[in-house]
């Protein structure tokens, strides 16, 4: 019988990413893309994951750098 717990663990939970089952790759892959869309920042997440180290761009105001909104 599968408990509650492992069913929140297999779905993945608000607050971590879904885990690996080696057997089911496809669909991880599809539901770890979902869960970095999700956080806040998410497409510069994703795009570090695809691509390579994140930079946060920043923006140049009145001689003082901020990041940029």
């Amino acid at each position: 019988m599968t408990s509650l717990a492992d069913k929140a663990i297999l779905s993945g939970a608000d607050n971590r990413p879904p885990m690996l089952e080696k057997d089911m790759y496809d669909s991880w892959k599809s539901k770890m893309e979902l869960y970095m869309l999700n956080r806040q920042h998410g497409r510069m997440i994703l795009e570090a994951v695809e691509n390579g180290s994140l930079f946060w761009p920043t923006v140049e105001e009145n001689g003082v750098t901020r990041l940029k909104k």
